[in-house]
């Protein structure tokens, strides 16, 4: 499992990455703006359908079945299942598509409610949620290949194929404005097309793997209901995240203008641990749990949900109290250019340091969650997601005028917390989640570690350092890049003194890895 969690870490990152330099270029041409809100609006949603139904609720009840049958049916049988599932999906995909383009005003209406219907912002967001909507259809689909894929354990195919969304992303910023007339429509456009050359390569890796699957004639058999039953009520219980962001965004379209840009341009620093992590995390342990859970391992299934929460905290912890001290220098860095203000990294960072409280709770989420999955349970996760969308609700009304664009992500951050609290208690009252004693005492060791990395960090940040990296152009990156490094250098130290890691054990474990692939190579 690790080598998975580190191999869809590892392409994730590389995908998170580059969508920061396609953000880059988005906040240096289109600032914070009414075309940049515009744009964010036509995103979220098919991007929110993707979440949802791709790699949400048609994930967390495809992969469990598809992997028991591989393990108790043979491998025909279940590539008949996905073939029978691509088919259904992909006709009711299509429906809501066109029914999406030709209703499209009254969608933009209720996700933007906040968009004076006469005023620019609408307008925009309707043409260009026209554009993007195609992307559902392609990335939905595409989901469902690489649950087959991971499925079969050959998790950095599918992971890799998501590369290529950026990549795509770029390339239409910087080369479609002059046929488009705008970077909006531009970028736009990206999307869509990039959504074409995901589901193509993920396509051609399947073939590859000799698992070819075929388009069949919808039919709604025994194993697609129970599919379509766990799906839809799932759907709430392993995307209620994006619900919640769902719910921030149509806030902040209340707000001043940009205010849905500051979340959007914090919300994606926030997605580069949780998408590293969480994803990695999630993706990895639900077909490992699901064989455990099929074969009856009862202890195999505690030790790799101990193991799941091991390796996602290492690296959350740290990220989320670094994010909170550093929020402005790395906002500034990142997006301070162009059109986008210095005012607009100060106020981003706000909403950022917000998203930042909830990360380690949105990552356990994603580790707790498949527990019930894998046993077929989808009802529980989405009790506990329809409370805390109440409750994300209610606290975005009570914060949104106090705190503005803060409002909305904090408002996220305590629901998620109140979400993952809920998920354990369930999990431990029955019998269905043991989380061992080590466990305990060394994500405790690594939080005292990112702790005192935190203050390190404080301090830094309040000498020269922290001016620096907010004010003064080329010489922000490498100030930035020093206190990351001081970061990296004094989180490292204080998992050594604390017994977390021994530095000695994991370059010897490297080494051995590498001497084992170099004698495989000869």
């Amino acid at each position: 499992m690790l080598k998975g969690f580190l191999t869809v870490g590892g392409w994730t990152m590389l995908s998170r990455v580059l969508g920061l330099v396609r953000d880059q270029l988005l906040a240096a041409f289109l600032g914070a703006g009414p075309v940049q809100d515009a744009y964010q609006i036509a995103f979220r949603l098919p991007n929110m359908f993707r979440q949802l139904f791709g790699e949400g609720a048609l994930n967390t009840a495809f992969v469990p079945i598809f992997s028991a049958m591989l393990t108790t049916d043979g491998t025909e049988k279940a590539r008949r299942f996905a073939s029978e599932t691509l088919s259904v999906l992909l006709t009711w995909l299509l429906l809501i598509a066109v029914l999406g383009e030709l209703f499209m005003p009254q969608v933009v209406r209720v996700i933007a409610a906040g968009f004076p219907m006469d005023g620019e912002r609408y307008h925009i967001a309707v043409t260009l949620s026209r554009i993007t909507f195609p992307y559902l259809v392609l990335i939905c689909a595409a989901a469902l290949v690489s649950g087959v894929l991971n499925g079969l354990h050959r998790f950095g195919v599918a992971a890799a194929a998501y590369v290529s969304f950026n990549v795509v992303g770029i390339a239409a910023i910087l080369l479609l404005p002059s046929l488009t007339g705008d970077v909006g429509r531009a970028a736009a456009w990206g999307v869509t097309l990039s959504g074409v050359v995901q589901l193509g390569l993920l396509l051609l890796a399947v073939h590859r793997a000799g698992f070819r699957l075929m388009l069949l004639p919808p039919r709604l058999t025994a194993r697609i209901h129970l599919l379509l039953r766990r799906m839809a009520i799932g759907c709430l219980g392993s995307g209620i995240s994006q619900i919640n962001l769902l719910v921030d965004t149509m806030i902040a379209s209340f707000l001043p203008a940009g205010s849905v840009s500051f979340i959007y341009f914090a919300d994606r620093i926030n997605q580069l641990p949780l998408g590293v992590l969480g994803a990695a995390a999630g993706t990895t342990l639900l077909p490992v749990l699901s064989r455990h859970v099929a074969a009856q391992d009862h202890d195999g299934a505690h030790s790799a949900q101990n193991r799941a929460i091991d390796y996602a905290m290492v690296l959350t912890l740290p990220a989320a109290l670094g994010m909170i001290v550093l929020a402005h220098p790395i906002i500034a860095t990142l997006f301070q250019h162009g059109a986008f203000t210095e005012r607009d990294a100060m106020l981003s960072a706000q909403s950022l340091r917000a998203f930042a409280i909830g990360l380690p709770a949105f990552v356990l989420i994603k580790v707790l969650a498949p527990g019930f999955f894998a046993r077929g349970d989808t009802a529980t996760p989405v009790r506990i997601g329809l409370f805390t969308l109440t409750l994300n609700f209610t606290l975005n009304l009570l914060l949104m005028h106090p705190l503005l664009h803060a409002g909305p992500p904090l408002a996220s951050s305590l629901a998620a917390i109140v979400n993952v609290g809920i998920l354990g208690f369930l999990l431990r009252r029955r019998a269905l989640l043991r989380i061992f004693p080590a466990t305990i005492s060394r994500v405790v060791r690594m939080l005292l570690a990112a702790l005192g990395m935190a203050a390190m960090l404080l301090m830094l940040n309040l000498t020269a350092l922290g001016p620096l990296a907010v004010h003064h152009g080329p010489l922000r990156i490498v100030a930035l890049m020093v206190l990351v490094a001081a970061g990296m250098l004094a989180y490292g130290i204080g998992l050594q003194v604390l017994g977390v890691m021994e530095l000695r054990a994991a370059i010897a474990m490297l080494r051995g890895r590498l001497a084992r692939r170099r004698g495989r190579t000869a």
